[in-house]
């Protein structure tokens, strides 16, 4: 691109927009129910072992690629290694992978819009268990009323980084996030407080080595070893983009550990929320995905004042979403920037057609195509966009990163560090630290990868 690189106005503004693209649904609605599946406190723990060993370590090389090229995912690799036009693969799979994830992930986001409308107009009051159900099964069987939400939740994300980087997606994404931040402490000084709560409490934050048994001591480690490389949203670069809008004041092993230690913060306190209100009430956390848009509809219905706690907490989770579709928009936007050199007003309006369009076969999965099942019985198009995001790319992609800034052959480790090293703050070490990003961190990732793989299609058969 002819233009100069644009900036973020402030260190906040990175910090906050990099934890917004991490903090999303991964963390609020996930999070808790997968905790709830694999025995509480335990799986808590072990998660924030992996977080450090597995996503900061990918998370830093994301940052160091982005802010050393100032580039996108799109054309990293040719600005740091010109003559290593193999590695070019990575960057045009990270660009899909982003476009992949709007595919489902606008529409999801819609129906976290939608159920917020619902709550707060009382749509739910009074509705047992089933009839909340039925109304799910209602919404996703309506493709119009999807639609409509999706392209909402599209032409926000246009409008905001249509307005610029500073002046709209740094902006708009500093406020949302403060706003997230006040709702999920508030929610969960609310949860804690319910009569009941003390129960799931202790389930979620006392490590109980008999619960991580019952469930299986390998399950419990697989599935926290695979979250908390998820729940950065690393590996497609959309953590690179906001590398390359950063200043070089500080070392980007401290920017990774704010941005680390905020979505942890969201990803905890979700829990907060979530689990000692299933305990008052007593519904089973670990339920899945229905937990959000079937069981806890039920659990405000039964709550003092529910209505408006329900409220609250649909804002939040839109708030959430809102701020990983922003991120990925831009990161989506900014590599096409660099593949055509076209302004930002003009991308934007190519987006705001390209994505509505192409997230039409998630919403029609559910209704008009739903004959077609991926995997089988109970099975659609969004679950097979999710697979290829969650189980393929991104894991590919953070083996990717890993073995291109460790090794000579790629963008080589004294250069990744020098990149990572530069500014006030924690340096990364050499010796030790540089065998296991090189050795170890890419046999966990690929391990992360093949199990993935093997889960998906031993449960498909």
């Amino acid at each position: 691109m002819s233009e100069m690189r644009e900036k973020l106005a402030s260190r906040l503004g990175f910090i906050l927009l990099s934890a917004g693209c991490a903090i999303g649904l991964g963390n609020v609605w996930r999070f808790p129910y997968i905790t709830g599946q694999n025995g509480g406190g335990w799986f808590v723990l072990v998660y924030l072992v992996f977080l450090a060993l597995i996503g900061l370590p990918v998370l830093v090389m994301e940052f160091a690629m982005g802010r050393a090229s100032q580039r996108s995912i799109a054309k990293i690799h040719a600005a740091l290694t010109p003559g290593k036009k193999a590695w070019r693969v990575h960057g045009v799979a990270g660009a899909v992978g982003s476009v992949i994830l709007m595919m489902f992930y606008t529409t999801v986001t819609g129906w976290m819009a939608i159920y917020l409308c619902k709550t707060a107009a009382g749509s739910f009051a009074g509705l047992g268990p089933d009839e909340i159900g039925a109304a799910f099964g209602g919404m996703v069987g309506d493709p119009w009323i999807q639609a409509w939400a999706m392209l909402g939740v599209v032409l926000t994300a246009v409008t905001v980084c249509g307005i610029g980087l500073q002046n709209g997606l740094e902006r708009v994404t500093k406020w949302m996030m403060l706003c997230l931040l006040v709702l999920i402490v508030v929610l969960a000084g609310h949860s804690v407080l319910l009569d009941g709560a003390g129960k799931g409490l202790s389930f979620y934050l006392v490590p109980d080595f008999a619960r991580m048994k019952a469930v299986g001591v390998g399950k419990v480690m697989v599935e926290a070893m695979n979250h908390a490389f998820f729940t950065l949203s690393i590996g497609i670069g959309a953590m690179a983009i906001f590398g390359s809008y950063v200043g070089r004041d500080h070392t980007l092993l401290k920017e990774g550990l704010n941005v680390a230690a905020l979505d942890t913060f969201v990803a905890i306190v979700a829990g907060l929320v979530i689990i000692p209100a299933c305990f008052a009430y007593g519904v089973e956390p670990g339920q899945g995905p229905g937990l959000i848009f079937v069981t806890l509809p039920n659990v405000f219905n039964h709550m003092a004042g529910g209505r408006v706690w329900g409220t609250l907490f649909f804002l939040f989770m839109c708030a959430a979403a809102l701020t990983t579709v922003l991120a990925v928009f831009e990161c989506i936007l900014a590599s096409m920037r660099d593949f055509t050199g076209w302004s930002r007003g003009r991308a934007c309006l190519v987006l705001a057609v390209a994505i509505p369009v192409l997230s039409l076969p998630c919403i029609l999965g559910f209704n008009v195509w739903s004959a077609f099942r991926p995997f089988g019985p109970g099975s659609c198009v969004l679950d097979l966009e999710d697979f290829v995001v969650s189980n393929v790319l991104l894991p590919l992609g953070g083996l990717a990163f890993a073995l291109y800034c460790c090794h000579r052959y790629g963008w080589g480790w004294e250069k990744f560090r020098a990149e990572a090293n530069t500014g006030a703050g924690p340096r990364i070490p050499g010796g030790v630290v540089r065998v296991y990003c090189a050795y170890v961190l890419p046999a966990l990732v690929f391990a992360l990868f093949a199990i993935g793989i093997f889960d998906k299609f031993r449960g498909s058969r």
